[in-house]
């Protein structure tokens, strides 16, 4: 028998853990200087001064409601903050809706948490764009639903295309109850998806009565023309109210680490969103800042941040047409160039490589000499179909890393 100090030797926590839990996190180490990876932004573009002198003025104006939860008011978050949400949206992206109807969330995660928790059950089965953003893809796993890719072109969701898979699905006794996209700046495409093709989209979903989960989360990122009215704006307009479930957030407009989303609902599913959400509510301060900072300032710092994230991916994209592109070594070696996406707004490029290439095969040796990007199979619903897919974000480089980090990467694949 063995002894006390040998028993407590031997002992492995992990043998009590759940079964089914995903891979446990890498050991953390310092940010490599050619991180294309995350969704990080423009550190000299956060707006540090002016959330500073709103953090003073908040604190002082608001500070004894700390002592109560959800600073004793609403539970769907602070109340002035809710009503610039719900002008903003009124103005971008023409939804005009009351603050009852947004829920202030931490960040667009606990969005997805809680949309996937009220309307999926395992064995569901959901749609979601080919390219689409990992972590619905790894949120619905956990779940135990059944991902199904959309068809994509250069803007969005092909409606003829999710038609005949709905279709496909009804005759198996599989519609799906949910349908996520990313119209407005697509993670990781870039697209916009034109007024007339959401209303298209619409038209498909009314016809097999499926809900539309709308993640707009980059869409303060849209750099080119008029952003186009949201599906949820539109199915409105249609008399089609409670089809869409909408969400934002302020991690790429103002600062990632900042946590702070939101979800527009119905009052049945916002009812429902409330019940689920039993964290006691989401960080007051954080909420008290940015509401003083963003009623005078949001709008303009806004604006400035999305031209400096053009003039980064017109640095990034130049950079990939000449290391990637027709004459270049990585060329050469994969038997043809690689081509880039075009993208209408955000901070990320998703490149697309020759038939028969593996884009993980890199990681390691790319992360030898510093450098970390997305391999295209953790952000496809099929990954053999993303697997010759890459996703790089530039958001958080400077010019000059940009340039020197897209050459570097190409080396690595050229050497492999």
């Amino acid at each position: 028998m063995p002894t006390t100090e040998q028993a407590h030797a031997s002992f492995d926590v992990r043998s009590k853990m759940a079964a089914g839990l995903p891979s446990p996190a890498p050991e953390w180490g310092p940010i490599p200087r050619y991180s294309f990876v995350g969704g990080n932004n423009d550190s000299p573009s956060v707006p540090v001064g002016g959330l500073a002198e709103a953090a003073v003025n908040a604190i002082n104006k608001h500070g004894p409601a700390l002592a109560t939860y959800n600073l004793g008011g609403n539970p769907q978050g602070y109340d002035e903050l809710r009503e610039f949400i719900a002008a903003n949206l009124a103005v971008e992206p023409a939804l005009p809706i009351s603050a009852d109807e947004v829920l202030v969330v931490s960040g667009s995660l606990q969005a997805l948490d809680l949309v996937i928790e009220t309307f999926v059950e395992p064995g569901d089965v959901v749609v979601a764009e080919e390219a689409t953003y990992g972590g619905i893809i790894s949120k619905l796993t956990r779940a135990g639903a059944i991902c199904e890719p959309a068809q994509l072109d250069d803007d969005g969701i092909v409606p003829e295309a999710l038609d005949g898979l709905l279709s496909r699905l009804a005759s198996q006794d599989r519609l799906p109850k949910l349908i996520y996209t990313i119209p407005t700046v697509q993670n990781p495409t870039g697209s916009v998806m034109p007024v007339e093709r959401r209303r298209e989209l619409l038209r498909v979903v009314r016809r097999w009565d499926v809900v539309i989960f709308e993640d707009d989360c980059y869409a303060d990122l849209a750099w080119e023309g008029d952003r186009p009215p949201a599906i949820a704006a539109l199915a409105r307009d249609g008399g089609d109210v409670g089809r869409v479930v909408y969400c934002g957030s302020f991690s790429k407009s103002i600062a990632p680490a900042l946590r702070l989303g939101f979800v527009v609902a119905e009052p049945p599913v916002m009812r429902q969103l409330v019940a689920l959400k039993d964290d006691a509510g989401t960080g007051a301060v954080e909420q008290l800042i940015l509401a003083e900072y963003s009623s005078a300032h949001f709008v303009d710092h806004v604006r400035e941040l999305r031209a400096t994230l053009r003039e980064k991916c017109r640095v990034m994209r130049h950079a990939v047409a000449t290391h990637f592109g027709a004459l270049s070594a990585v060329a050469i070696a994969l038997g043809g160039p690689v081509q880039v996406t075009d993208p209408k707004g955000g901070i990320f490029v998703w490149l697309t490589f020759p038939r028969g290439t593996d884009t993980a095969r890199y990681l390691a040796p790319a992360a030898e000499r510093g450098i970390q990007f997305n391999e295209g199979a953790a952000w496809s619903v099929d990954p053999q179909w993303g697997a010759r897919r890459m996703r790089l974000c530039f958001g958080s480089l400077s010019h000059e890393d940009i340039r020197a980090g897209v050459a570097a990467l190409a080396e690595v694949i050229a050497a492999a």
